[in-house]
């Protein structure tokens, strides 16, 4: 499984954000979707986020275990940095979880 790296996540939604702005209304709807395959592109993208992040859980519980077990090659510090690895993609599905919702209820509350 991919492991979460937030800061080229960031750095990448950044470099995205600054190209749309510098390109024309008419170059940015030329690739033109249905309404379904931008739900299935954003399923997926979400999807596979979840997944990361349940990976990134299992490895930290996986780590733990280990270096309670006592084997050699484990060391406290790489199991904290998992640890916190972990929390820190959980804490960002989190955020990313409540923002959709606050989106949601924002479109649903939209007057016709």
């Amino acid at each position: 499984m991919s492991q979460i790296d937030t800061q080229s996540l960031m750095l990448q939604m950044r470099s995205l954000a600054a190209q749309a702005q510098a390109k024309p209304v008419e170059e940015l709807t030329e690739t033109r979707q249905t309404g379904q395959e931008k739900a299935d592109g954003f399923a997926d993208l979400l999807a596979k986020s979840v997944e990361a992040v349940s990976a990134e859980q299992h490895k930290s519980g996986d780590m733990k275990k280990a270096f309670e077990k006592g084997e050699p090659d484990m060391e406290l510090s790489e199991v904290m940095l998992q640890a916190q690895k972990a929390s820190l993609s959980f804490q960002a599905m989190t955020q990313i979880r409540n923002k959709l919702v606050e989106a949601y209820k924002t479109v649903i509350n939209m007057p016709m």
